[in-house]
């Protein structure tokens, strides 16, 4: 489900922005001398550096200037943000041969930035490669302050006025994915500390027509009537069963996310996708569940069919 970006949006002009990247490149690029490209790259690094903060980075720059065509390359992979990205091949299983994954994460209060941080993540382990795929992006006793009060309304001022952009980088592919919804798709409060959980995610194609989520959950909390603080940053990805994939199916998820197409979307169009979403996976669990429930009641009708043959054998002696 894509949501298209029209004239109208944009007070009757067409930003660079939506401009389709093959149009940039066959129609506006080729048509430029030399000292004008140059400048036009500088103005996709100013984008990027404006738009995501975590690539002024050292590591996040570096990976950058590998991509095919720098910063442009990485504003068309990593936004518009892809509503459901599907693989343009067939799944299949492979072993991904990236050594890392580099992760700009940027946290926002409305517009104005609150945290940004960028993490490397080594994929070569046999640890990495067979534990559940998970990234913390916080320290055990870090937190991120906010501009709001811990009380019973912060959860939808939250939900609405809280955003965290992650963008995952394959140095060796040269290419990137945002793995985060331009919003909240999901809050609720924890049942025992009475913490926030809001849940940023996307919908990616898993192979053999499962869906699979690429989901950041952000934990705030703090005492009653003082500041609300981000306790937790965490990213997995999780199956149509709610586990949570091993490194190397991760690998395998996100690099053909990567590879996959992209549609502009917006806060609706992300919310109607995960709750399909979660009706599918509803649907799967009920289908699971009467399979084993078929399943349970074939092992007790053998069992009685063998002890009934058995009671008869026996009283025929």
């Amino acid at each position: 489900m894509c949501s298209p970006t029209t004239a109208s949006d944009h007070g009757g002009g067409t930003p660079i922005t939506a401009i389709h990247p093959d149009i940039i490149q066959t129609h506006i690029l080729n048509r430029l001398d030399g000292p004008t490209l140059a400048s036009t790259n500088q103005l996709w690094r100013e984008i990027c550096n404006s738009t995501w903060p975590s690539t002024t980075y050292p590591s996040v720059r570096a990976a950058i200037s590998a991509f095919p065509s720098g910063h442009r390359s990485f504003y068309s992979d990593s936004f518009p943000a892809a509503g459901g990205h599907q693989s343009k091949k067939a799944h299949q299983v492979r072993v991904p041969d990236t050594s890392e994954l580099i992760s700009a994460v940027d946290i926002y209060f409305d517009d104005k930035l609150i945290y940004s941080k960028v993490l490397v993540t080594e994929t070569l382990s046999g640890w990495f490669l067979s534990s559940p795929f998970r990234i913390d992006l916080l320290g055990q006793k870090e937190t991120v302050p906010t501009p709001m009060k811990f009380d019973g309304e912060c959860m939808e001022l939250a939900e609405e006025r809280l955003r965290v952009s992650w963008i995952l980088i394959n140095p060796s592919k040269k290419r990137a994915v945002k793995v985060t919804s331009q919003k909240a798709v999901e809050a609720r409060r924890h049942w025992l500390t009475e913490d926030i959980q809001l849940r940023y995610a996307t919908v990616v194609d898993g192979g053999g027509g499962e869906q699979v989520q690429c989901g950041v959950v952000v934990t705030c909390g703090g005492k009653e009537g003082g500041e609300l603080q981000v306790g937790e940053v965490s990213m997995q990805v999780e199956d149509m069963e709610g586990k949570i994939l091993t490194g190397l199916d991760s690998l395998v998820t996100l690099e053909e996310a990567m590879e996959g197409q992209r549609c502009k979307s917006d806060t609706k169009t992300d919310r109607e996708i995960y709750e399909m979403f979660l009706t599918k996976k509803k649907h799967f669990r009920e289908r699971k569940q009467s399979r084993e429930r078929s399943l349970d009641m074939m092992c007790i009708a053998t069992g009685v069919s063998i002890f009934l043959a058995i009671w008869v054998f026996f009283l025929s002696r």
